[in-house]
């Protein structure tokens, strides 16, 4: 499964990661689970009016969902959970962003990221002695922005408010069929027949950076809070209305330093080693069946930065995601501009 790779936490702040290839599996379903309860709905519930109050629990869990593409998270970025046979569901996400520092003389900082995910409960609806299967195909689509400010609080370290800003929406691209849509009655068909649910979110995150950089090696570490409230919001269909808060907590450390003498580019080549761990709070906590992901990497980086050319550093990373439930591995590739 291909996905790209969400901006990693604690890069360069002129860092870009433009794609990956991920994997990952959990030992238990608790998304799965989730997934199907989702899309666990009875004719009878309809009947008696039932339905309308769980579509609306229904929609709040979409959106918490949605949670895991708005934060800048390099373990979550990977995730690639495979539905199996019956009414079980699958999940992917995949994510690009960056961030930046305009200059020391104006600190402030910008940063972005898109997100795109994909899951797919199966509805398994009846009408009689009929019943069928329909696998519903959830695309989610999100786009976060954050501007912030760095103030120098000790010899390499920077405290970095940040405000931040989101816009989502989650379709669906089945058509259900006029067989069954002629005998439901009700809410809720509109959001399965090519429905919509548009969010927006407001937060914002505090970051610790610190930055050592020297001809032998380079350190970095970032000590991340972030919070965002999504709320659905016009354009959403009448049956989905939905809310929910992501919030986490991350730490990134990285280590680049010479690989020898090695040369290349007329620059020396360097290995990078990579640590994080993203603890998640509120709504995001046990989701998808963890409390906190872990990523060990290790990679190459090619330095162009004595050529005119707009991309000065290039990283291949190999990585190994683990949490409770939980493991896989990335293969990412990162930029510096």
């Amino acid at each position: 499964m291909a996905s790209v790779n969400k901006r990693q936490l604690g890069q360069d702040r002129h860092d870009i990661a433009p794609g990956s290839t991920a994997k990952g599996a959990s030992r238990q379903q608790p998304l799965l689970l989730l997934l199907a309860w989702l899309a666990s709905t009875s004719p009878a519930m309809a009947a008696n009016g039932a339905l309308d109050a769980r579509l609306q629990e229904k929609a709040n869990a979409v959106v918490s969902l949605m949670t895991f593409n708005v934060v800048p998270d390099i373990t979550s970025s990977n995730l690639d959970i495979a539905g199996g046979s019956g009414q079980q569901a699958g999940l992917s996400m995949s994510q690009v962003g960056g961030g930046a520092t305009m200059s020391k003389e104006v600190p402030i900082y910008l940063e972005g990221n898109l997100g795109y995910s994909r899951y797919d409960p199966k509805f398994v609806i009846s009408q009689g002695q009929e019943s069928r299967l329909i696998p519903a195909k959830w695309n989610s689509l999100t786009a976060t922005g954050g501007i912030g400010w760095d103030f120098a609080v000790a010899p390499n370290w920077v405290l970095r408010p940040i405000a931040n800003f989101s816009l989502g929406t989650v379709a669906s691209d089945i058509q259900i069929g006029n067989w069954y849509i002629n005998r439901k009655t009700g809410k809720g068909l509109d959001f399965l027949d090519n429905g919509q649910l548009n969010v927006f979110g407001l937060g914002g995150s505090l970051m610790l950076d610190y930055e050592l950089f020297s001809d032998t090696q380079d350190i970095d570490a970032e000590f991340r809070y972030s919070y965002l409230h999504l709320q659905s919001t016009i354009g959403t269909s009448p049956s989905v209305k939905g809310e929910a808060n992501a919030e986490n907590l991350g730490i990134y450390l990285r280590r680049r330093a010479p690989l020898l003498d090695w040369t290349l580019l007329d620059r020396p080549l360097r290995y990078v080693l990579e640590g994080a761990r993203t603890e998640y709070l509120g709504d995001q906590r046990g989701l998808l069946g963890f409390n906190a992901l872990n990523s060990v990497g290790i990679g190459l980086e090619l330095d162009s930065s004595n050529y005119q050319v707009w991309v000065t550093r290039t990283r291949l990373m190999y990585r190994l995601m683990f949490g409770n439930n939980t493991n896989g591995y990335a293969i990412g590739l990162a930029m510096s501009f």
